[in-house]
């Protein structure tokens, strides 16, 4: 197996009742080697004391924001403090399967993808989540909706930085813009068809955010 560091970022706002069993998750990983760094968001309820009960953990980091900045801008200060060669996300509400860091690893490491997600399952039913990107070109997809989940990204971080980090000109729908521009400058990605995750789809920022969510997807897919 490879023993190759990498960087989680996790960016926590007001989800107590998620956010211990989703850092849990990813210290059951199977590839141990990374650092795990957490933004709170300037939350409200209790979500920085439940993260700092892990705050023993060797690798472990936690950037307590002094005023809500949001995803975009949290995301960025998480990767601007990184030292892994490779950017692993994931959501505060969701969870990894096991074996997702050692997985796409392999793929990061033993191919000529820079860019790796994966498959999920919906943490509510257990179903699988449709995986768009076999059944339509990804040329097609990006012109209408985000074929990637985004909470299972894995990057080289080189990569990344090259095209300046997520784009803080969205607060929403950062996602859609950096697959966006990976698609235009042609850097393919690589999509494990296993469900790799487990995706939250109740209460979180798509559902509660449609509307604005909708309007930075626009703005994303005309630049």
């Amino acid at each position: 197996m490879v023993n190759l560091k990498i960087s989680v970022i996790l960016s926590v706002y007001n989800d107590e009742n998620n956010i211990e069993e989703s850092i849990e998750s990813l210290l059951s990983q199977t590839y141990k080697n990374f650092e795990l760094l957490i933004s709170d968001d300037c939350s409200t309820d209790n979500s920085y004391e439940k993260i700092m009960k892990y705050s023993s953990y060797k690798n472990f980091s936690i950037l307590k924001n002094e005023q809500n900045i949001g995803l975009t801008k949290s995301l960025n200060r998480l990767v601007n403090i990184s030292k892994g060669k490779y950017i692993f996300r994931q959501d505060s509400d969701d969870i990894s399967h096991p074996t997702r860091f050692e997985k796409q690893i392999e793929i990061l490491e033993n191919t000529k993808y820079q860019v790796c997600t994966t498959r999920a399952i919906n943490k509510q039913n257990e179903k699988k989540i449709p995986g768009y990107s076999f059944y339509l070109p990804n040329r097609y997809l990006m012109k209408f909706k985000n074929p990637f989940i985004h909470g299972t990204l894995g990057i080289d971080k080189n990569l990344l930085n090259s095209l300046g980090n997520y784009d803080e000109n969205f607060y929403y729908s950062q996602d859609y813009k950096l697959f966006t521009d990976l698609y235009k400058n042609n850097i393919k990605i690589w999509v494990i068809k296993e469900p790799l995750y487990s995706l939250n789809t109740v209460g979180n920022i798509s559902t509660n955010k449609r509307e604005l969510q909708k309007d930075y997807f626009d703005k994303a897919r005309r630049q």
